[in-house]
């Protein structure tokens, strides 16, 4: 039966962050914590994650830490159960974990797929699957979940990643359209490029296939100006007010949005150059013919 609860902005109310412990959720659950909501930090890095909810609470702010498997739906369930037992509420859930495997599909063996889609979309599915019909029960909620503008376009050197991204922003659209209905929210999150983890090896858990200096890397996203993780939050949480369906951060990475959406071809030539522009820069081998 459905309550005539309605969710909290951003007051009070309860917010579940996976990939809590650093990077984007990191910054998303401080954000959402001088907000006064209370939130729940969930990661595997439990130490790390440990430390951060720490500080929140030493700020002024609620926060607790979970160690948690987003790959593991009976403890993605248990943590919605618990936490909706704890607070008698969930206004929100951003299932924003993930891991990026650099390097081309050839180097990669099933393993690497198997893991990337674990992490990235299965961990996305288990967290929808376990909150959502709670949400259509108390009649609120709002599902935030975090892709990226690889999800609009072809990355090549990249692959499993983007595979990932472009299915989250699927499932996100499709749901939001069925949810709506039943009182609940649905948004994707689409960064450009942020100041994270994720942007030298992939994260704690990703890994790099091909042998790159973590200078040269880090000197090739320096060029595109990453966005300070605690202004991306600021600017994703006035979106998420807002009930916006695509949340594009930095804006002006809607550029690339608009130029895939109104030419593919044009698009993926100009994929196929940066492309062959980084390997350059990388110092990797390039193969096969090359193509303007």
């Amino acid at each position: 039966m459905q309550s005539n609860q309605r969710i909290r902005v951003f007051d009070k109310a309860t917010a579940i962050v996976t990939g809590g412990a650093s990077g984007i959720g990191r910054a998303l659950g401080e954000e959402l914590a001088k907000c006064g909501c209370e939130v729940i930090l969930a990661d595997l890095q439990i130490e790390l994650v440990e430390k951060v909810a720490s500080e929140i609470r030493a700020s002024g702010g609620k926060a607790i830490a979970v160690e948690i498997d987003v790959t593991d739906f009976p403890a993605m369930e248990r943590l919605i159960q618990e936490t909706v037992g704890r607070t008698g509420r969930l206004d929100y859930i951003f299932n924003n974990a993930g891991i990026v495997i650099g390097g081309t599909a050839d180097l990669y063996c099933i393993d690497d797929w198997n893991k990337v889609l674990d992490v990235n979309l299965r961990g996305v599915i288990n967290g929808i699957q376990a909150a959502y019909k709670v949400m259509i029960n108390q009649g609120f909620g709002h599902i935030v979940n975090t892709a990226s503008m690889a999800g609009f376009m072809p990355g090549p050197g990249n692959v499993s990643y983007t595979t990932t991204k472009h299915a989250i922003i699927g499932l996100s659209t499709s749901l939001r359209c069925e949810a709506e209905p039943m009182g609940v929210r649905v948004s994707v999150i689409c960064p450009g490029v942020v100041r994270t983890p994720i942007l030298v090896g992939g994260g704690r858990y990703g890994k790099m296939l091909v042998d790159i200096p973590p200078e040269k890397i880090e000197r090739m996203w320096e060029r595109l100006k990453p966005m300070p993780p605690n202004l991306f939050a600021k600017k994703v949480l006035r979106s998420v007010v807002k009930n916006k369906a695509i949340i594009i951060v930095p804006n002006w990475w809607r550029i690339f949005w608009w130029i895939y959406r109104l030419s593919l071809s044009f698009g993926m030539r100009l994929s196929k150059r940066r492309f062959q522009k980084m390997q350059k820069e990388l110092g990797l081998e390039i193969r096969g013919k090359e193509t303007g």
